[in-house]
């Protein structure tokens, strides 16, 4: 016996120390899922946004796509040449006495609307370089919740299992007096220590998951120091009220505004058949007479073999291509939602089933157990059984509530505008 208590108050000491140290943490900082949103920049907060590159890289991206219109505006370039003729030659045309010098400016005209169609195509691109940036900063929204979410589930069976550790405590300390009263027999008190170790395991993998479940979130902003706390109170995150009466999400926009972008770089592909000639004009100077001349040229590519009708293809085949991606996104768009719905839904009965019914039946019936089992009515066994039933329904509690919040989160995203 006096091994027993040995263990049991090593045990207990070391469930005290887990239980007064996450709680002493948690009054330094609890973080909040609004200032996670803030802390990675998915809400206003400029400097967090600039500092992220989950949003950066897209945000960059939409802004090269704009350069890329204004640049799209530009016309051809004047060109100017020189050409000197009949130098250092033979004969009458040694030295520099017969030379002749040619100055002349030339200016390529565009035709067949190359200019029009180049500015449409970078329009179009950019126009889908903003929704993919949109998208972005509504996918990291996403991940935020989620991981809050998980995050908050982890924190929450974290107190679930300090909760265990504290009853296998005092079962293991009722039975050590019932048996030396010799009410139990030993095998009893030994069983009972055995529950408040595995407890006491439990609640260390439980604190390990958290740990891992917060430096996930916290990787999103980019933290590399200890991960911020998160209480173990689940956020209310609130689905759209009708989530795509009209599927008009950004999700679905981004894959509709790819077949605009591909027909315009079709009709772009398509100016480039017509050749563009280049118009110039000049003076030349004959040395030998001291003579000038205006010139006046036209210069015409021949479009006998390059029609660009291979980038023609190409650029049609791609479009196919767009179109398809879209018939797909549409149809995996409408499960989605659809599926996270019903998982929210579903999610939304499960806690309130658990929540107000069978939570408190099985405390009630724990309660019971636990007197009868003190006055010595009820052996160990029974109080065991109820105290797993009551845990049962405690993580099926915290898992329907964690299921609740990653459907809400995922038809937030799917919402996003």
């Amino acid at each position: 016996m006096p091994a027993i208590k040995w263990r049991g108050a090593l045990i207990a000491g070391l469930a005290l120390a887990a239980i007064v140290t996450p709680v002493a943490a948690q009054e330094r900082e609890l973080l909040t899922l609004d200032e996670a949103l803030g802390r990675t920049g998915v809400v206003a907060e400029p400097a967090n946004t600039e500092l992220n590159p989950r949003i950066v890289g897209p945000r960059a991206e939409a802004e090269a796509a704009q350069a890329l219109v204004g640049q799209a505006r530009l016309r051809p370039n004047p060109e100017i040449s020189l050409e000197v003729e009949n130098i250092a030659g033979s004969g009458a045309f040694s030295g520099l006495s017969a030379t002749e010098y040619t100055l002349a400016v030339g200016q390529r005209l565009e035709l067949g609307g190359k200019r029009g169609t180049r500015v449409e195509a970078a329009r179009a691109q950019a126009q889908l370089a903003d929704l993919r940036a949109d998208l972005a900063g509504a996918e990291l929204g996403f991940l935020v919740r989620e991981r809050y979410v998980a995050a908050a589930a982890a924190a929450s069976r974290v107190e679930l299992a300090l909760d265990v550790v504290e009853r296998n405590e005092e079962l293991a300390r009722i039975a050590g007096l019932l048996v030396e009263v010799g009410r139990e027999p030993p095998l009893r008190a030994l069983r009972a220590e055995a529950a408040l170790a595995e407890a006491q395991a439990e609640l260390q993998a439980a604190e390990a998951t958290s740990l891992a479940a917060r430096t996930a979130l916290a990787s999103l902003w980019g933290d590399q120091g200890a991960p911020p706390l998160v209480p173990s109170r689940f956020p209310g995150i609130e689905p759209p009220g009708a989530v795509m009466a009209t599927a008009s999400g950004l999700q679905l926009r981004v894959a509709r505004a790819e077949s605009p972008a591909a027909a315009a770089e079709i009709d772009r592909e398509r100016s480039l058949r017509i050749p563009d000639p280049v118009v110039s004009a000049g003076v030349r100077r004959f040395e030998e007479s001291n003579d000038s001349a205006f010139l006046l040229g036209v210069s015409i590519p021949l479009p006998f073999l390059n029609r660009n009708q291979g980038n023609i293809a190409a650029a049609e085949a791609r479009l196919r291509a767009a179109n398809a991606r879209e018939a797909v996104a549409l149809a995996d768009f409408e499960q989605a939602v659809t599926r996270a719905r019903s998982q929210y839904l579903a999610a939304e009965a499960r806690v309130e089933t658990l929540s107000t019914t069978s939570l408190p039946q099985a405390e009630e019936a724990l309660r019971l157990v636990r007197i009868g089992y003190r006055n010595g009515r009820f052996p160990l066994i029974e109080v065991l059984s109820a105290a797993e039933a009551r845990d049962a329904i405690r993580e099926a509690l915290i898992a329907a509530q964690e299921d609740r919040g990653q459907a809400a989160a995922e038809l937030i995203r799917l919402a996003a505008q």
